[in-house]
């Protein structure tokens, strides 16, 4: 079973998060919060696999609280639930060690499909939140130079691969469109990231568009 928390300091969306998540055979909500530091306590000791964290709470806000987790209970994937328009919080949350984003908007399938992927170790990433970070820092500049330096020494695959998740999509859909499978994708993007000194794929898909790979 994955063991969840849900966090968010409206009980009416807590409940409606659990609700869907009690709907898939292997996904147990094991805890709530309604504050960051009842979060990170949770985490502590309820073995937590995936952490599903409003950004803005009392107390101590999802963001601090998803730092607090990365430090004290590691094996916790934590995915941040966030509002469109929100890409600074956004990035101080990727800082912060937190490992995916889902708009508050996500339907049921999806969000089931996300907790899934976060507690086998995948980014989870809604494509529009991608879009929306990538333009927020085309607004800021770029340095194509130094973006192909980085990516030089990438295989013609494993370029493929990162054009295509600088669009935002998920290993599933890059799989589809490459006819890789799964496992083949994820084995690229580790390997992409190790190669160009991405900390992660929200990072690469920034280093696509510098690189002129989207073009």
């Amino acid at each position: 079973m994955i063991r969840v928390l849900v966090a968010d300091d409206e009980a009416l969306m807590r409940a409606g998060i659990r609700l869907i998540l009690e709907n898939a055979d292997d996904v147990e909500v094991v805890a709530e919060a309604g504050d960051g530091r009842e979060a990170t306590s949770a985490c502590r000791e309820q073995r937590v696999d995936v952490a599903l964290l409003d950004i803005q709470m009392p107390h101590r806000d999802g963001i601090a609280a998803a730092g607090d987790i990365a430090r004290l209970s590691p094996r916790t994937q934590v995915v941040m639930l966030t509002a469109f328009g929100e890409e600074e919080s956004v990035t101080r949350a990727l800082r912060a060690g937190a490992s995916g984003f889902l708009l508050k908007d996500t339907g049921p399938t999806e969000l089931i499909r996300a907790v899934r992927l976060a507690a086998r170790g995948e980014p989870v990433l809604a494509p529009r939140i991608t879009r929306q970070l990538l333009e927020r820092h085309v607004r800021s500049g770029r340095d194509t130079d130094a973006a192909l330096r980085r990516t030089e020494e990438l295989t013609p695959a494993e370029r493929d691969v990162l054009r295509l998740l600088g669009t935002g999509l998920s290993n599933a859909e890059i799989a589809a469109e490459l006819h890789l499978s799964t496992g083949t994708v994820k084995a690229h993007i580790s390997r992409i990231l190790t190669r160009t000194g991405c900390a992660n794929r929200v990072q690469a898909a920034v280093l696509a568009h510098d690189a002129g790979l989207l073009a």
